[in-house]
Formats: structure tokens, sequence, C-alpha cells
């Protein structure tokens, strides 16, 4: 099961971006076709990795072993949002109108939860384990901020709107 929010910025970015014709860039199917298969193993492996968090935050563990897994998981998590990030660079530029600057917003909103992942796992790696309450406590804290992050990195894309793009993401079978 993939999780929402990952999902939810493909959505959201797929379906609000700008329109028509740039030159020297790639057709709107090629471009959506590379941008979905960039994200695809990025939605699994964040969605792998948020249910075991999840778990993880469940388990009866010491704050030790907690410290940890979670450092292990938003490294992962931040890996995971790299390599999805370099993918949607490789895709180029889409043959649209500002397929430049949609190019950025996709690579900018990967950065931007890449990095919030990273302050995520450097946040649990400063934390001490004792007491173990505080730890908690703090980590509470570090996890709510990650999602603060996680939310401000999507696009305002209000003034965005590509009818190319969302045809090619609605049609091409990488997307479906």
């Amino acid at each position: 099961m993939r999780p929402a929010r990952p999902l939810a910025l493909l959505l959201i970015l797929a379906c609000a971006v700008p329109t028509a014709a740039c030159s020297g860039g790639r057709g709107p199917n090629a471009w959506a076709a590379s941008v979905c298969t960039a994200l695809d193993p990025w939605r699994t492996e964040i969605g792998s990795l948020t249910s075991r968090t999840q778990q993880q935050m469940e388990a009866d563990t010491t704050p030790g072993q907690a410290k940890e897994n979670l450092m292990r998981l938003f490294a992962g998590a931040a890996d995971a949002s790299e390599q999805a990030r370099a993918g949607v660079v490789a895709a180029g530029v889409p043959d649209v109108d500002d397929g430049e600057q949609i190019a950025e917003a996709f690579t900018g909103a990967l950065t931007a939860i890449r990095d919030a992942y990273g302050r995520a796992r450097s946040g649990i790696e400063d934390l001490p384990t004792a007491p173990a309450k505080t730890f908690y406590d703090h980590v509470e804290q570090v996890v709510a901020k990650l999602n603060q992050e996680y939310a401000a990195s999507s696009l305002d894309t209000s003034a965005l709107n590509s009818r190319e793009l969302k045809d090619a993401f609605d049609q091409v079978p990488e997307c479906r």
C-alpha cells in the first residue's frame, strides 16, 4: 500500500502544472513516464519506511534501540528521496510552456522532502536517550517538525495548469 502523502504529491504535481510547448524538452508522455518511473520505487520505499516507523514507535523498545531504528529509517527515506530527485532530474524538461519551471518544481519538492528526512535523522541522532520520557517527548517533536516540513514541501500549484501533462500522467502506463 502506498502512503497518501507521496502519492498525493505526485497527483497534485501531475494535475496542476503549466501548459503547452517550449523547445528542447521531452514530450509530455515521455517526461511523465520518466517521472513516474523515478517516483514509483520512492513511493514504495517511503510506504515501507512509514510502516516500519509506525511499528517501531509502537514496539516496546529501549530508547537506544528506538533511536537507532529511527535514525536508520529517516536516513533510508532521505536516500530514497534523493534517488527519486535524481531520477526526475534525469527525466529532463517537459516540452510544454514553463517546462523548466515545472521540472524545477518537481525536483525542488523532492529536495525539500529529502532535506526534511535528513534533518529528522539528525534531530534524532542529537537526542540523549535518558531519561526515557524526555527522549520520547523529543522524538514526538522531531516527527511533528518532519510532518510540518513535509507538508510545506508540496508545491503551490494554484497558478499552474497543463492539460498536456495532466493527460500524459493519466495515459502513460508507468503512472498507473
